[in-house]
């Protein structure tokens, strides 16, 4: 299986070419992107496993045979309608893939990090799970988190800020 910084060097060179279609095969996973416009269309269908539900991303959304629900779809909505955008001089650390947010490796262990928490580019911040796999998300930045962006369990986007982080150099 390709890693996730592998899948979205993919999506942007798919974005930025000609190529209206690509599908990519490996070891039982399959991997299908279709240009729609302005966006691309990524279906991740590994074999064996269960699917990922459908979700609408600004520049890139992520697809597979089963809709979400009504409900999910609305939340989605009004995370997007949320004023992320209102201290610009914070460093927000997104979400890489379209999965589910943990804030800690356990139900019961402690959170990997909370606003006031201090943080270097390798600090792992969360989890996002997706397809069954456990990513670990790394704040990429050092510094101090300055606000938690979402819940524990919450359904992520690809993109979506989850953390704003004052970094060392704003300080």
């Amino acid at each position: 299986m390709l890693k996730v910084q592998e899948i979205r060097e993919l999506i942007k060179l798919i974005d930025q070419s000609s190529i209206d279609e690509f599908t990519f095969e490996n070891e039982g996973s399959k991997i299908k992107m279709k240009k729609h416009g302005q966006q691309v269309a990524v279906a991740v269908q590994p074999q064996p496993l269960a699917q990922v539900p459908q979700a609408a991303v600004p520049a890139v959304s992520v697809q597979q045979t089963e809709n979400v629900p009504a409900p999910a779809q609305e939340a989605v909505k009004q995370q997007e309608a949320a004023p992320v955008e209102e201290q610009t001089d914070l460093h927000k650390i997104v979400s890489p893939m379209v999965g589910t947010f943990y804030q800690s490796p356990s139900p019961d262990a402690d959170n990997y990090v909370k606003p006031g928490s201090q943080v270097n580019p390798d600090t792992v911040v969360c989890i996002v799970e997706a397809m069954k796999l456990f990513n670990e998300i790394e704040a990429e930045v050092s510094g101090e988190i300055v606000e938690v962006l979402v819940k524990d369990g919450q359904l992520v986007e690809y993109g979506q800020p989850l953390f704003l982080v004052k970094t060392q150099g704003e300080r």
